[in-house]
């Protein structure tokens, strides 16, 4: 990764260009992210950078957390996490990641943990087609046969009904559509996955 943050998804909204036209956006409250320790390639064998999100009392966390933070003198935050950058050498300890890291126009990749729905079945989880709804049918909404009479056992990987959502989601080239650098908020254009309030990582697209 050349650059990325992790942030808090605020909401979605709409905005409109110079035309008129009008977007979807998703607001992120992306940082201020702050180094609280560096890996090296001789001490740990990669390089990359832990970044605290959210400040949050000391109270709040156990010793071995608060133990960590107290040992870099950087605050105590709710959130950590550990990006992998190219040029994570250049980062110090203490040092602040803002939302103006990325600019308008730029496409990014967004990961966070989706909505969880609970116990769904096949219809709503895999986008199965139901039966003839009329009173002789005896097959409505039902999973159907499983093909198995002979291995007599379910096949793995055999799409049935079971847990849907909570699971992590990457969403692959998004657009920035403006960055607010006085309130660390970035408006990225179209959904991104998890319910309001959630943690969510921002990086440079890798696709694009």
């Amino acid at each position: 990764m050349k650059k990325a943050i992790i942030g808090k998804k605020v909401g979605m909204t709409q905005i409109f260009g110079e035309k008129g036209e009008v977007y979807p956006v998703t607001v992120i409250e992306a940082g201020p992210c702050v180094v609280v320790q560096k890996k090296t390639e001789d001490h740990d064998g990669y390089s990359a950078v832990q970044v605290g999100f959210s400040p949050v009392n000391e109270k709040k966390l156990t010793k071995p957390e608060a133990g960590h933070f107290k040992k870099n003198q950087t605050g105590f935050f709710r959130y950590v996490k550990e990006l992998r950058l190219e040029d994570a050498g250049n980062y110090q300890v203490g040092q602040e990641i803002k939302a103006d890291i990325f600019a308008p126009g730029e496409v990014v990749d967004i990961t966070g943990t989706s909505r969880g729905k609970g116990f769904a079945g096949g219809i709503k989880r895999h986008n199965f087609k139901r039966g003839p709804m009329a009173h002789g049918s005896k097959y409505h909404r039902r999973v159907g046969s499983l093909q198995s009479r002979d291995a007599s056992r379910v096949f793995k990987g055999r799409r049935m009904p079971g847990r849907l959502g909570g699971d992590r989601v990457t969403v692959l080239n998004l657009s920035v559509v403006r960055v607010d650098p006085e309130k660390n908020l970035l408006l990225i254009k179209g959904a991104v996955p998890g319910a309001t309030g959630s943690l969510v990582s921002i990086r440079n697209a890798t696709k694009s």
